[in-house]
């Protein structure tokens, strides 16, 4: 099934052993397992009823990619973002002791457990430590299984991982664990006795081999550890442990992608995440065959290669660029720089908190850090970005991969958060390249800025060419129109925003100017000259619609045009509402935000219409679906109750459509306007457990 729809599978083929143990010794959902992360749960959700919807997993109203409490009672926490799990688990630990003292005790008198599955680099996450220490602190009953198969996404860095893992690579253990455990057992009439002292023997050796008993210093219980992949001695292990009074650890060695050659000779990734590019390529697949189907290439170029190529001549022409990742080289485009830059390579593990602020230090000691990052992941070190590189104005440039609609992964992943953050921080420079070709200028520009600053980039590939190669810090005209409409396409989104004006002008409707911002912030003047001069700004983009790029951009235009003495452009900002998207295809979440061609350009119309810019056709002549309707997604007073509308900032300056927000007959959030003629409404459909805004 996963090699039909993608998804994480060497992952989950490390973990079939140990969740099924878990399973039998422990009695979900009552007894309470967190998975960390949680695309280690594919063989939990097969033990709990969802075998069959495998078949759609990660699809459109399919089961989802990480654990979810909509889908199952046996799912806790969706927990995609790392080193969580630990957290959660003292947190429903304490709440469950605090109800026992309260004398809530289950009816039928049976203890119940707290059970964190930490694995897959994890542990090496700061928070993880901080909620260690609370555990050992509290004496919170928690069973944490550590899931160590050595690797994140690729091969774990971290001290602590490798001085747990010395002991699976150390001879001296092993032989002399093994030649002990003999001499014990042949030892006549004191052998049974002598037997019990056993594992006193072997936890003092263990203490030779390792002198770091990290955990038991925190007042965790320590144990194993033990083969992962054995049934019937996990299962035995768990038993023990969920007697034990207090918190304890069950180490467990696992192989990532455990039995299946393909994944077991993937020394970079052991087929961490197995992604399917084409229907044809998921096709070929046979379950008769122990082979992976090689997937063909979607058109289009990758923004990643085409970074991965632009930073290795920029190393080549500073030798003060380094760079930075949390754990993931591989995905990042970083594979070649390590091999070209091994000493001005740092992968922090999952640490991005660390990552931004030590990125931080290096600017201060004149080095030029690059932080390669996906977008989504940026959200777990705004702190840092703001007050470590930001307060001080560091030279360090955030390169945010996987931005915009991701599809897939769902909401934890969508990376519509870095252009909203990155603007909410004074003076960072924020560069967004509509097409592959784009990346390199613009990251060259980004490192010669005297501060910090973003490049930010989507996971789907480059429709290009879209025009000319632009210039430092210019924007670039795409398409030619009338001035007094000005559509801008912003990042990935420029392509659309030529698809809606070719529709327009091929309707009979307005003909857009379309232009390419390229550099957000600081805008180029010529930009916001021309923003100002128009009756109507349409502005289009992949990440929120609050506080995003488009309503910065329209901000600058009244701010040009009041410094004139002119009115400045009506304005109508499109982009992502607020809420938590669910998963499925990229292209299909856009389309059903109408953030796609049709989509915009029935927005853009319905705004030209309305402030006069354009005729009012009768009814019968209005544009139909494929080209342009009346119904054009607005979410202006005369927005339907389809399911799919798009939220838009639209700032209709100068006008006050007032009114209340209400609720349809659906349920969904139907907004009016709120004086400033912002409008909000979506549908229900494309949102995880509902959730509006």
């Amino acid at each position: 099934s996963v090699c039909r729809t993608g998804g994480h599978l060497g992952s989950n083929l490390g973990a079939v052993e140990l969740t099924i143990a878990l399973h039998r010794v422990f009695d979900s959902p009552e007894d309470v397992i967190v998975f960390d992360t949680g695309h280690q749960a594919y063989v939990h959700k097969i033990l709990t009823g969802r075998r069959e919807g495998f078949s759609h997993l990660r699809q459109a109203r399919g089961l989802s990619g990480y654990p979810n409490r909509h889908e199952s009672p046996h799912d806790v926490v969706e927990n995609s973002h790392a080193s969580t799990a630990l957290s959660w688990a003292h947190g429903i630990a304490v709440g469950r002791s605090l109800a026992e003292g309260r004398g809530e005790r289950p009816r039928d008198g049976r203890m119940r457990h707290v059970v964190a599955v930490v694995g897959d680099g994890a542990l090496t996450g700061g928070m993880a430590y901080e909620a260690l220490n609370n555990i050992g602190h509290s004496a919170a009953r928690v069973v944490i299984v550590l899931n160590d198969n050595g690797r994140s996404y690729a091969p774990t860095i971290s001290k602590l991982s490798g001085s747990l893992t010395q002991l699976r690579l150390d001879p001296r253990y092993v032989r002399v664990k093994g030649a002990l455990k003999g001499v014990v057992e042949d030892m006549p009439v004191v052998g049974r006795v002598a037997g019990q002292s056993f594992r006193g023997l072997t936890s003092a050796l263990r203490e030779v081999v390792e002198p770091h008993v990290f955990f038991e210093a925190l007042g965790v219980r320590y144990t194993g550890p033990l083969d992962g992949h054995d049934i019937a001695q996990v299962e035995q292990a768990l038993r023990r442990a969920s007697s034990w009074p207090g918190p304890i650890v069950l180490h467990l060695l696992t192989n990532k992608g455990k039995g299946y050659a393909p994944a077991e000779e993937d020394d970079v990734a052991r087929l961490h995440d197995y992604k399917v590019t084409s229907p044809r390529a998921s096709r070929s697949f046979s379950e008769a065959t122990d082979t992976v189907p090689v997937p063909t290439e979607a058109p289009g170029e990758s923004y990643t290669e085409a970074f991965a190529t632009a930073l290795l001549a920029e190393a080549a022409r500073d030798e003060r660029l380094v760079a930075l990742t949390a754990a993931m080289p591989g995905p990042t485009g970083l594979l070649s720089f390590e091999a070209a830059y091994p000493e001005r390579f740092f992968d922090v593990g999952i640490a991005e908190q660390h990552a931004m602020a030590a990125a931080a230090g290096m600017a201060r000691e004149g080095l030029h850090p690059v932080v390669c990052i996906y977008s989504t992941f940026l959200q777990r070190c705004v702190d840092q970005w703001n007050l470590d590189v930001g307060l001080h104005h560091e030279h360090v440039t955030v390169v945010a991969d996987r931005a915009g609609i991701t599809g897939d992964d769902g909401p934890s992943h969508h990376g519509i958060y870095d252009l909203h953050t990155a603007l909410s921080i004074p003076d960072l420079a924020v560069y967004c390249p509509a097409e592959a070709a784009e990346v390199a200028p613009l990251l060259h520009d980004a490192l010669a800025y005297e501060g910090p600053s973003l490049v930010r980039y989507p996971k789907t590939p480059s429709i290009g060419p879209l025009g000319r190669r632009g210039e430092p810090g210019r924007h670039r005209l795409l398409r030619e129109g009338d001035d007094d409409v000005v559509l801008v396409g912003i990042g990935k989104l420029a392509s659309a925003a030529l698809e809606a004006a070719a529709i327009l002008e091929s309707s009979g409707g307005p003909r857009p100017t379309v232009l390419d911002p390229r550099v957000i912030r600081p805008a180029d003047p010529d930009l916001v000259a021309a923003l100002s001069r128009a009756r109507l700004l349409v502005t289009a983009e992949d990440g929120l619609v609050e506080g995003g790029a488009g309503s910065y951009l329209a901000r600058l235009a009244d701010e040009e045009a009041a410094a004139e003495g002119r009115e400045g452009p009506r304005s109508l900002s499109l982009g992502v509402p607020v809420g938590f998207l669910a998963h499925g295809k990229p292209d299909d979440i856009l389309e059903s935000l109408g953030l796609d061609g049709p989509g915009i350009a029935a927005s853009l119309y319905e705004a030209a219409r309305r402030y006069g810019i354009v005729e009012e056709k009768p009814e019968e002549e209005r544009f139909v679906e494929g080209e342009l309707d009346d119904d054009s997604n607005n979410n202006d007073d005369n927005a339907d109750d389809n399911a799919d509308d798009v939220v838009v900032d639209n700032a209709d300056h100068g006008t006050d459509d007032g009114g209340e927000g209400e609720r349809d007959s659906d349920g969904d959030s139907r907004g009016r306007g709120a004086g400033n003629g912002r409008a909000e409404g979506f549908g229900q459909s494309l949102f995880s457990s509902g959730s509006t805004s």
